[in-house]
């Protein structure tokens, strides 16, 4: 039975790389296009939008505030649906997500020209049973674009006299309405794939609120969208931290970078990564941390598939490879791992991550097999030779749950994350996340100019 497996594994490892890159291909992409746009115009529909709104979820306050600028800058037709939050399966550190969420959507609202409170708190479960109630009464109206935005402003400001004036103007609808609609949203959107707030659906394909609207918008525009006399510049912008002189200073500033050898989304920042700590006078330290599957938590398929497909789209605009991936869980990961503190003792330490990760994600090598691991470690630079008195050792597991609880002491659990620390390891800034690395760069540019 053993052998059974091992044979089993062998030949998944073979097939995954040819399965991902047809998944994730851009071929394959535009032909799903090609047939959604194709059955659309047979049936003489609208360039139909299905956006799914959490009232309480951070992210979702972002997003409510472009619908209106969508709806008028796109020959669209918006159908909201309201949602409640994602299952226990697609956020396993639920508590540590609604915080981090609140965090984030304040953090990142100003670079995209949009606003939430800094100092927002877990909204009242009363005032959120109201929002849905005024939401859900213009549900099937274009008034929704509007007044979702005003409804979240309320209600994150915990402002029940405008959320009851609002429930006035908007009007209101009783709780077992109300649950019968989020229901129905939950349902809608487990049938289309997904599990998140804040989400867009078109044409077969999500985008996850203001983070990915550049993507939704590019595809509008390739199909005639766009209403004329309308700007084919994005509604929200996906932020850019250009380049600046800084007067040299005596501030010393460490990056803390934590990634994962199975994330997708870790390999196609690492490089960046990389090259804004030498753009920097900061000095880079890697904190790698086992994949979040191997930590005990889990990751569902639906979950899985959207991360593909989005990592793909994300790749893409950064111009990094990604498709051939040949997943590293388990032994892979470890193997690679305990070669990590002598490659750090040589100086390679970040070429062997990022060697690894390439051939991961991007060439579809087996990294579990011998021959794998060793193009991984010559490729770093580093002896073959010397990795086998190294190789399958245990010794590294210890500093990799450091790391993981520091990780959990930043208020984060995911992966990629940053933190940067003064010259004291006092932590003045952390986040989590690929499409936040402008927002690395812009703490670090104002970090040293202080």
């Amino acid at each position: 039975m053993p052998r059974c497996k091992a044979v089993i594994a062998r030949i998944t490892r073979l097939i995954s790389p040819v399965f991902t890159q047809l998944l994730t291909s851009p071929r394959t992409r535009a032909a799903r296009r090609w047939v959604a746009e194709r059955r659309r115009r047979l049936r003489s529909e609208p360039h139909r939008i299905q956006y799914f709104h959490q009232v309480d979820d951070p992210y979702s306050q972002l997003a409510a505030q472009v619908l209106s600028a969508l709806v008028l800058r796109y020959d669209v037709e918006l159908v909201p649906h309201l949602v409640g939050p994602p299952s226990d399966a697609a956020a396993p550190e639920r508590a540590r997500l609604e915080v981090f969420a609140r965090r984030d959507a304040a953090d990142v609202a100003p670079g995209y020209r949009l606003e939430f409170p800094p100092d927002a708190k877990a909204p009242d479960a009363a005032q959120v049973a109201r929002a849905q109630a005024a939401l859900a009464s213009v549900l099937a109206s274009p008034a929704f674009a509007t007044a979702a935005a005003r409804v979240g402003f309320a209600l994150w400001a915990a402002d029940g006299s405008a959320l009851e004036a609002l429930a006035r103007e908007l009007g209101s609808v009783d709780a077992p309405a109300v649950a019968a609609q989020v229901a129905a949203g939950n349902r809608l959107r487990t049938k289309l794939g997904h599990y998140l707030g804040a989400m867009f659906h078109y044409g077969g394909e999500w985008y996850w609120g203001v983070d990915r609207l550049e993507h939704l918008e590019r595809r509008l525009q390739s199909l005639g969208a766009l209403r004329p006399g309308q700007s084919a510049e994005s509604i929200a912008p996906r932020p850019i931290v250009r380049p600046r002189a800084i007067a040299a200073s005596g501030t010393r500033l460490a990056l803390e970078f934590y990634p994962s050898l199975r994330s997708p989304y870790t390999w196609i920042v690492m490089e960046r990564v990389y090259e804004l700590a030498r753009r920097h006078p900061v000095e880079l330290v890697l904190r790698p941390v086992l994949p979040m599957v191997m930590r005990g938590l889990p990751v569902p398929r639906t979950k899985q598939l959207y991360i593909a497909l989005d990592t793909k789209r994300e790749a893409e605009v950064a111009g990094v490879p990604f498709g051939r991936v040949c997943d590293p869980v388990g032994r892979p990961v470890e193997r690679a791992f305990s070669l990590y503190p002598w490659a750090r003792e040589r100086g390679r330490a970040a070429e062997l991550l990022l060697s690894f990760a390439r051939a991961s994600f991007a060439e579809g090598l087996d990294t579990g097999s011998d021959a794998g691991l060793r193009f991984v470690v010559e490729r770093a630079g580093l002896s073959w030779d010397e990795a086998l008195e190294h190789v399958d050792t245990e010794h590294w597991r210890a500093e990799l749950e450091e790391n993981r609880l520091a990780l959990f002491a930043l208020g984060l659990w995911g992966v990629p994350s940053f933190c940067l620390r003064d010259a004291a390891g006092v932590a003045l800034y952390s986040t989590w996340g690929q499409d936040r690395l402008w927002r690395v760069e812009q703490e670090i540019q104002q970090r040293l100019a202080r």
